[in-house]
């Protein structure tokens, strides 16, 4: 009992039972409907309250950015206390001053005189009947003395708050319950530049930036015309981070518009930053890994497809765009594609695909054929082969996952490190890690071609996240190669062409128009010439389904009918 005694005292772990600091559980169950209150609470008529509710609310005791200014208004020969809030930083000082500040400190001389009254005169059966108006200070500043292009009536503190954040300008006058929210954003931002990411040689020169009004601009822009609705919508209870819902009225199924905004709308969650998260969450699925949502960082893409019938997303603060729905080939085709001539843009469709082959299977056909089926090798080459690998003293799958496993680390090496570095780090990776592993008898040089070819393939691809999604699956057929050979693969190849069969963006079947078999009228994955694309994709069933006369090229066909 003492040696048990003693071991328990040496091994046995006593918790400390006073601790100088500690982290309580919230046990007010009620803190999310007092939130709720607090954001439709509506504004008092007092000045005073509403100055004390919003010094409690903003903690300005304790946050420097944050501005109240009171002063006095004139309005009509009298004088009302007023206050403005704003945060430093998010608006532009001269517009406050030059367009909110003068206009209702000083004094306007025709409001003491001629606008002591409102009148409205009314001439009827030759006589004029003079209507006096009761006097309105909310509609007197509202349309007298903010001379501002962007002004709203709010009457709830949840609407006041979330313009102030936004960088706008809010203002309380005493005696009235509404609040003045004022646009004056002016807080610094990215200009519009090139692609970083969809490059192409033939096409517009310009991408998205954070800001999505310059976006949504840059939309109306391209498409020109009246029927592109585009609707905002508040994402997250905490951030409320805009997004903008865009699609043609006259050409988008509104099925689809409506299933877009019903998903987005129904989204419990505090914060949302960027369109990478808004597109896990209303995905139809995330267990495969499998991109269902384009993404894109080019207008010129957007309008595109908006043209075509599907939604774009923009996300506030993020500088690519969401299209919905998505198919397969939509991952394989670029934005290059419509600018070459058809010759040429199916040539490229035609490597992708390549591309798309032996970034998938080559290093698992490798592995397949060295270790099971060497007899379909011709003599020559297996005996290449076999001599490459007489010195290198690990097992195929081995010295495949770490030539894999390598290159996968030179490129993130290359994607994290600064700019001017990151061609070297692939370059002394390819080069020099390569060939000193050749040297000293790790790998064999034939995997370095296997590794180099699967590599190079993966960056044809012009979707990164479908790219990625590549990228990783090669691993399941590296290991079904090592188990089963060609068996192995086979089997894989079945199960992966089952779950593309079974997968839908938002209503759509994933591999459309192949499986199932639809008429794709000029919508197939190979592109006709620009004469021939007369229809849009059938199965976005759109409103408009005809994009084009079937005879476009009129100058063409009707100057021979004139000669003839």
């Amino acid at each position: 009992m003492k040696f048990k005694q003693v071991i328990n005292n040496i091994f046995k772990y006593n918790p400390q039972k006073k601790y100088n600091f500690s982290l309580l559980p919230n046990t007010n169950n009620n803190s999310s409907q007092k939130s709720n209150e607090e954001k439709n609470k509506n504004l008092f008529s007092s000045l005073s309250v509403n100055l004390d509710y919003i010094k409690t609310r903003y903690n300005t005791l304790i946050n420097s950015d944050i501005v109240l200014r009171e002063f006095i208004l004139n309005a009509r020969g009298k004088q009302f206390k007023a206050f403005i809030l704003y945060i430093d930083g998010m608006v532009d000082s001269n517009l406050i001053n030059d367009f909110v500040l003068t206009p209702l400190m000083l004094r306007n001389q025709n409001s003491d005189s001629a606008q002591k009254r409102v009148i409205s005169e009314a001439v009827t059966n030759n006589i004029t009947v003079r209507k006096v108006k009761k006097f309105n200070l909310t509609d007197y500043i509202y349309n007298n003395l903010i001379p501002q292009n962007d002004v709203k009536k709010v009457t709830e503190f949840g609407e006041i708050c979330s313009g102030v954040n936004s960088g706008n300008c809010a203002l309380f006058v005493d005696t009235i319950d509404t609040c003045f929210d004022i646009d004056v954003k002016g807080f610094k931002q990215r200009s519009v530049d090139s692609p970083n990411n969809e490059i192409v040689i033939k096409g517009p020169q310009e991408a998205f930036v954070e800001n999505i009004r310059t976006n949504t601009s840059m939309l109306r822009r391209i498409a020109n015309n009246e029927n592109l609705i585009i609707e905002s919508i508040d994402v997250g209870d905490v951030s409320k981070t805009n997004c903008a819902v865009c699609y043609m009225e006259n050409i988008a199924n509104s099925d689809l518009v409506a299933e877009v905004k019903y998903r987005i709308n129904n989204l419990a969650v505090d914060s949302l930053f960027s369109c990478g998260q808004l597109e896990q969450l209303i995905e139809d699925s995330n267990a495969y890994g499998i991109p269902e949502i384009i993404n894109t960082e080019r207008p010129d893409k957007s309008v595109k497809y908006i043209l075509q019938g599907r939604v774009v997303v923009l996300v506030n603060g993020c500088p690519y765009a969401l299209i919905m729905p998505a198919t397969l080939i939509d991952f394989l085709s670029s934005p290059e594609d419509t600018n070459l001539k058809p010759i040429f843009g199916n040539f490229l469709k035609f490597i992708r695909i390549l591309s798309v082959i032996i970034t998938l299977l080559l290093p698992g056909i490798y592995i397949a054929v060295t270790s099971f089926h060497q007899e379909i090798l011709p003599t020559e080459l297996l005996f290449s082969i076999l001599g490459s690998r007489n010195n290198v003293p690990f097992p195929v799958i081995f010295e495949l996952l770490l030539m894999e496993i390598s290159f996968e680390l030179i490129r993130e090496a290359g994607l994290r490190v600064p700019s001017p570095v990151g061609p070297t780090i692939g370059i002394v990776g390819a080069l020099v890690l390569g060939d000193a592993a050749v040297n000293a008898n790790i790998v064999s040089p034939f995997l370095i071609i296997i590794v180099a070819i699967t590599g190079i393939s993966s960056f044809a691809i012009p979707e990164f996240s479908f790219g990625f999604h590549l990228r990783i699956f090669r691993f399941i057929f590296i290991a079904l190669g090592f188990i089963a050979g060609f068996l192995g693969i086979g089997l894989g190849l079945s199960a992966y062409a089952t779950m593309l069969c079974s997968m839908k963006s938002f209503g759509v079947p994933y591999t459309v128009p192949f499986a199932p078999v639809t008429p794709s009228q000029s919508n197939g994955y190979f592109i006709p010439p620009i004469w021939k694309q007369e229809y849009r994709a059938k199965f976005l069933s759109p409103k408009k389904e005809k994009a084009q006369q079937k005879i476009s090229m009129k100058w063409k066909y009707e100057r021979n009918e004139n000669n003839e």
